[in-house]
Parts: C-alpha cells; structure tokens; sequence
C-alpha cells in the first residue's frame, strides 16, 4: 500500500480534528501542503512595534506590544450583587500609541497574573470604540517571554527572531497558525520542486524546501526576501505554464480558414462607411484577419477604451467570416445589450443586413436575435434560420449556448464582456461548429498588461487605444451633496440646460427600489452596516425629478426587472429622442449608444467600482457634443471613497484607472473574475508590482511547454498544476 506523500497528509492527522476543523471552515487549509503554503502577512521584529496609533476600527488585529499598567476593578452586578464582579483593565504601549484591553469575569484570572508591567506580548482581538477610546475587549494574547522566567540564552536567541504575523481570524489566531505550522514544518524536506532546474539555477533561486523553511523561519530579513523571490517565481511560473498548455492545445486543433472575398459584403459594407477607420482600427483588423486566415483557431482578446470602437472592428471580423461561408454568433451579457447591438449592427448594415428579403442587398445576409424571453414564434423562426444557414450573423444571450440551438456552419464566436461568462460557456458556444470555430474575446474594461497576461494569458491580444474621430470630449465632476447641497441643486440645472439645447441626459442610481418583493435583496440592502442609509433607488429618484427639479421634462425608467419587450420599448424611445431623462441601473452600463446623450448623473457613485464609472461615463459623450459626468456623493471629502471618485474625475484614460482599481481594490478581485485558467488567490505574487516576473515566467512556460507539452521530465511541476487546477474545479463547483 502506497503511504500518503508527506505534504498531502490531511491536517486532521498531523494537529488533531478539532483544530484542522477550524482551519478548513476558516482559512480553507485541509492538508500539510496547504498549511505550508500559508506564508506569513508579515514579520514584527522584538524591538520594532506594531502602530497602535492606526489601528483600524471594528477589524481583527494581532499587535506586538509591552504593558503599561494593570489595574483590576471590583464592582457590583446583577450576576456579583455583593460587589464580587471583576473587571481587568490593562493599558498596553508601542510607544507610537496606547490601547485598552478589558477583561471581565472569570476571564481576568488568568491576565491578571501574568499581564504585568514590563511584560511584552501579542495580543489579537476585535478593535472597538468605547468610552471614545479604542480597546480590546478579551483579546487572545501570547507572551513573549517566558512566563516562568526561561532560561535567559532562550530569551536571548528569541530576541533577535523575526515573528511571523499569519493571515488570521477571530477563530484562529496568529500565533496558533505559528505553532500549527511550527508542527508541520519538517515536512518541508519533502516538498517537491515544481521549477526546472536549469530555469531555478539560471535564475539563482533558492530550492523550494529552503524556501518554506525560510518564509516560516526566518533569521534575517535576508531570509524573507530570497523566499519571497523564489514562491513568487513559483506562482508566476505554475500559473503561466497552465495558460500556455491551454493555447499549445488549442493550436493543435483544426478550424477552416476564413478569408475576405474580394468584393464581397466586407468590401461592401467599407463602401457604405460614412467615415474612415482609425489607424488603431486598421492595425487590429488586420491582426484579426491574419489569424482568421490560419488553419488553427484564433484566440484574441481586443481590448480597448470606451467608445474606442470595438464593435466596429467585431463586425467587420463577422463579415469577413459571413463572405467566406460561415457563419458568427455574438454572445452579450444581458439582453438589453444583446438587443442594442443587434439594433446598431443592423443600422450599420442598411440593406446589407437584409439577405433574402426584398430591398435587401446581393451581397447581404440576415442578422438574427436570440435571447431567452423572445416569444415562441419568433425563437423558433430565429433558430431556423441559423440551421439552415439563411442568417450570417446571430447576437444573443446564454440562450445561444442551448443544446437546441445549431448552426449550419458557425466560423466566429465574439464574446462581449468576457468576464461576466466563464470558459465552460465559451467552450460550449465553440462546440457548436463542424469544426472549432475562431474566437474574439472582447473587454470595454481596460485591463492593465500584467493582469492581461494573467486573466486571460490563453488569448493573444489587440488594444484599441484612440477613439474614433468625432467623438467629444467628456468633462468629468465630483458633486459633495452633503458638504454642498447647492451643487447637487446646480446639477440639475445643467440638466435642464442640456434638454434645453436639444439633447437627452442619463440618470444612473445604484438599485432598483422594488426589492422588498425580493426577500434576499431586501435582506441585504438592511444589512448595508457599511451605510447609514440603503443606497438610492431607481423608481424613488425617478419619481423626484419627475416631481421636482425636472418637472416638465419626459422621464422614464430603466432597469433589469422590467419585462424584455418594456426594455426594448423604452430604449427606442430614448434613442428616438422622444424622452429627455432616463433614469435607470447599471444595466445601462456597457455598449448603449445613444450619440444625442450629452449628461450623466451618478447618485452615490461612491457605490460603485471604478472600472464601472468610467464605463457608464462612455454613454455620453458619444455624439459631436461635449459630455458631462457628474459623480454624486455623500461621503466626507477625506474619505477613501471620495479619492476614488477625484480620481475617476481626474482622468479619461481607462488604463491609468484600471491601475489605480487594482492597487485599491488588490488583485484578488481581479483575478476572481478570471473564471478558469488563471488563479483566484495569488499569495505572495503581487500583480502590478511583479510585471518583470510575470512577463519572464511567461516566456519560459512558453519554452518549456513547447519542449514537453505533457510535462513527462517535470514530475514536480505536474503536481503544481494539477494542486492549480484541482483548487479551480473546486471553486467552479462551489460556484454551481
């Protein structure tokens, strides 16, 4: 019988059930191996203290610090009536700050003997405000010296040690995560070293089991950072080598190449262009057609600012493929964007959208919509024509992923907002044509190159960076309504003044207003402890100007509850110019074009992300007018909140901005959007500041995948990547 492999011994063997429980619920840890690869947040040094001067209200914090005075109270309660109620009170110093810690009971035992002056400790508890002073209340605490006056050579070797500060929880201290790990730790030896040789040698970095034992017991701050360069090259490399397997199987598939017919509907479709492509558009066009012409599928991701126009260059992609006997199939998040993109492709079309029917162009083909709500009639008829091949071009929702749908030769798959699907349903939609088709994934979130390489490391990428000529530029203003309420009055009189000059305004608010008939979104707007008040609605504001500031004006309402056809309804409207005001959610948010909407007005856009800011920005602007966006916000001016919105106000560039998302937000966020073939929880790997590394793991993973795509020579590294993607279908099957 096979022994268990020393790093994957389950936690319950090796510190007992109790305590593996609480580390699998808490922290996710079920075996050795996990537990070691649980690296330390930070280290405290003997005689460097933690700051107690900003400590952070109502979050669980570990600080290193001596006592200053203890004092124990006696007084009378309902439970002690006769005076016999004990409370401990010890005041605690960094010599940056001083804390409260408060004991009750017969909890004060124990502290009372051994927290005296002088005495240092750590302590971990919950910060919180009483009396207007900040304290712990109970706090777990480990001294640092020994209580039992230790031998003085042991005090000694301790004070020099650097301490590891692990991630941790109300449930599971620092210090108990240290001693499990001190437990576990000489299973390190046996770690087995993902990295080649020649690739860890050439790049003087240290052996993995070194590096655990270094990261978890440092001497010197020496130790720490050849750890950490080795465990970042680790996840670096891992990481990378299951994205560049991916296209390496993907390059080994078959697919029909697609070239543009001479004078075919492509060459038809330039002629009747009112304008001419940008430069950035020409390049990526081509870029697009060279890999449409290869014999294997094109994985692309194209990228670009909002507004830039991606769905032009798409269109023409779904052309080119339509003049070569295929057919191509837009996948949109939602239907209200499905639905505008078949409306804006079928007026760029004109008659060439019409194949088939009269009036209809030679060259043309039929532009189909697909979406789950669609009547039965009309589903059906939409579904024929793609099996029989009469529709070129198909744009839907999930409902083009169906089973019943089938083409009668699908050559192109674009997906808009490739973050909201994840790779299974790309993959389905792939498995519909006789052979894979091409792919075009498409973002309107500029997404910086590091987390490009990362997220969606499987595709090659194109990035539109110009915007089209014509489109206008957009000012961008944060309005303080609780500092200055005489702005937000002055808000809707600009408003009024854009109306005035013939053109339309948005309205954007963070929720619907009807969730009471949801038990759970109601639940969860009553929980928003982060908020005095839930956030504004829809329906509620809509109402208000209605009545108020924009009386007289036509208002309308826009969200994602409404029925499919009331949707359709009121976005004609609103493009046809016939209302003045829409008042909608988010759902507005990506590829609404309406080039007559010159204003946008954000209510608590504090609420919202900074990528999503500036992509409900790009709906104005979008004419020959200037646009106007103004952030609505009740957060105080020194808030973190507020530097968001300055910063969203400061800068039209969504690159810059999608940098400045990541550095607040972390990368965590990011990468949890990543939806298979990248890693949701990078440890020590950081991904702006490790660009260099990133880029050098790609192309070594490049280098060793195309020597040994099966990875037979690296045992060690087939066990990363299986413990990688292992930890991936674990979490989409979480995800259901």
């Amino acid at each position: 019988m096979d022994l268990v492999p020393a790093l994957e011994e389950p936690l319950k063997k090796v510190l007992g059930p109790a305590t593996a429980k609480v580390m699998a619920e808490h922290l996710g840890l079920h075996s050795v191996g996990d537990l070691l690869h649980h690296y330390p947040r930070r280290y405290e040094e003997r005689g460097q203290l933690t700051h107690l001067a900003d400590l952070p209200m109502d979050e669980h914090v570990t600080v290193v610090a001596q006592v200053a005075d203890a004092r124990l109270h006696t007084f009378a309660s309902a439970k002690a009536p006769r005076g016999k109620g004990q409370r401990l009170e010890v005041t605690i110093t960094d010599g940056s700050g001083r804390l409260q810690l408060v004991f009750f009971g017969h909890g004060v035992h124990k502290p009372h003997k051994e927290l005296l002056p002088g005495t240092r400790a750590m302590f971990a508890g919950k910060v919180s405000l009483f009396n207007r002073r900040l304290q712990l209340a109970h706090p777990a605490y480990e001294l640092l010296r020994g209580a039992d006056g230790e031998a003085e050579e042991a005090v000694e070797t301790w004070a020099g040690a650097l301490i590891p500060i692990y991630p941790a929880t109300a449930k599971l201290e620092s210090w108990k995560i240290g001693k499990a790990i001190q437990t576990v730790l000489p299973s390190a030896q046996e770690a087995i070293d993902p990295l080649p040789e020649s690739l860890r040698e050439g790049r003087g970095l240290v052996p993995l089991p070194e590096a655990l034992l270094k990261i978890h017991r440092p001497h010197t701050k020496a130790d720490i950072a050849d750890a950490h360069a080795r465990l970042k090259w680790d996840e670096a490399f891992v990481l990378q080598v299951a994205l560049a397997r991916r296209r390496h199987a993907d390059a080994q598939l078959p697919a029909v190449p697609r070239k543009p017919a001479p004078d075919g509907l492509l060459s038809a479709f330039d002629d009747r262009l009112p304008f001419t492509l940008t430069d950035g558009q020409q390049k990526v066009s081509k870029e697009i057609f060279d890999d449409l012409a290869t014999d294997h599928p094109m994985h692309r991701l194209l990228q670009g600012e909002v507004g830039s126009g991606k769905t032009m260059v798409a269109l023409r992609a779904m052309l080119t493929v339509v003049d070569a006997g295929g057919q191509a199939a837009m996948l949109a998040p939602t239907e209200v964007l499905a639905q505008q993109h078949h409306r804006s492709i079928v007026e760029m079309m004109g008659e060439l959208a019409q194949g088939g029917m009269l009036g209809g162009s030679e060259h043309g083909t039929k532009v189909v919509l697909l979406t789950g709500s669609m009547g039965t009639a009309a589903r059906r008829q939409a579904m024929l024509d793609l099996v029989t091949g009469e529709a070129g071009i198909v744009i839907g929702t999930h409902a083009l992923i169906e089973d019943k749908v089938q083409f009668h030769d699908l050559g192109l798959v674009v997906v808009d907002e490739q973050h909201r699907f994840g790779v299974e349903q790309r993959d389905a939609l792939r498995g519909k044509g006789k052979q894979p088709p091409h792919l075009l994934v498409m973002t309107a979130t500029p997404i910086p190159r590091t987390v490009a390489m990362t997220v969606f490391g499987d595709l090659e990428t194109s990035v539109l960076d110009q915007l089209p000529a014509g489109r206008s530029p957009i000012a961008s203003h944060v309005v303080p309504a609780a500092d200055k309420p005489h702005f937000l009055t002055r808000a809707w009189e600009r408003v009024r003044e854009e109306v005035e000059n013939g053109h339309q305004a948005y309205v954007v608010c963070p929720r619907i207003g009807d969730e009471e008939d949801d038990p759970k979104k109601a639940r969860k707007s009553a929980e928003d402890e982060a908020e005095k008040r839930p956030p504004l609605a829809v329906l509620d504001i809509a109402d208000q100007l209605a009545k108020g500031p924009l009386r007289g004006l036509r208002v309308e309402v826009l969200h994602g509850r409404m029925h499919p056809d009331d949707k359709d309804a009121v976005m004609r409207r609103f493009a046809a110019g016939e209302t003045h005001v829409l008042v909608a959610t988010t759902v507005i948010e990506v590829g609404v074009n309406v080039p007559n909407a010159t204003a946008m007005v954000i209510m608590d856009a504090d609420r919202f992300g900074v990528s999503q800011l500036h992509q409900l920005r790009g709906r104005v602007g979008r004419g020959s007018a200037a646009g106007l966006c103004l952030l609505v916000s009740e957060m105080p001016e020194a808030s973190p909140a507020r530097q968001r919105l300055n910063a969203v106000a400061s800068t039209l560039d969504g690159f810059e901005l999608s940098r400045i998302d990541l550095e607040q937000r972390r990368e965590g966020d990011v990468l949890g959007q990543a939806q298979s073939g990248a890693r949701t929880s990078l440890r020590v790997l950081a991904v702006i500041e490790d660009e260099e590394i990133i880029a050098e793991a790609r192309q070594e993973a490049t280098a060793v995948v195309e020597a040994d795509p099966e990875l037979t020579g690296l045992p060690g590294l087939r066990t990363a990547l299986d413990a990688l993607l292992d930890e991936e279908r674990e979490q989409y099957l979480e995800k259901g």
